[in-house]
């Protein structure tokens, strides 16, 4: 499997992850209607199905990573859906977080 596909499916999981909890928020927190909720909770479910599909065999490997991009896309997710503006400090974290993923997930291994 591609660096680029491998990419992509964390995207993917992003999607559902952060848009599950996000339709969760919006029905409890912010008193939008209930059915949001359940949407969320399916997004959030097929996260979980979406992570299986990562190369490598290793759960921790692949939810250590995620955990990684989760953090700069919910930034983006706020900034896109919310109005938030990151400071210096966020990206600094976000950018350390994704040099992260790409020391678990793609640096060579015996």
């Amino acid at each position: 499997m591609s660096v680029a596909r491998s990419l992509a499916l964390f995207v993917l999981a992003a999607l559902a992850e952060i848009g599950g909890a996000w339709l969760v928020w919006q029905s409890v927190r912010e008193h939008k209607p209930w059915w949001l909720a359940g949407l969320g909770v399916v997004a959030l479910g097929a996260y979980g199905f979406v992570a299986t599909l990562q190369p490598d065999a290793h759960f921790g490997r692949i939810l250590a990573a995620y955990g990684g991009v989760f953090v700069a896309g919910s930034l983006v997710w706020g900034m896109v859906f919310d109005g938030f503006r990151p400071d210096r400090w966020d990206v600094t974290g976000a950018a350390v977080c994704l040099a992260g993923v790409a020391l678990i997930m793609y640096m060579p291994r015996r």
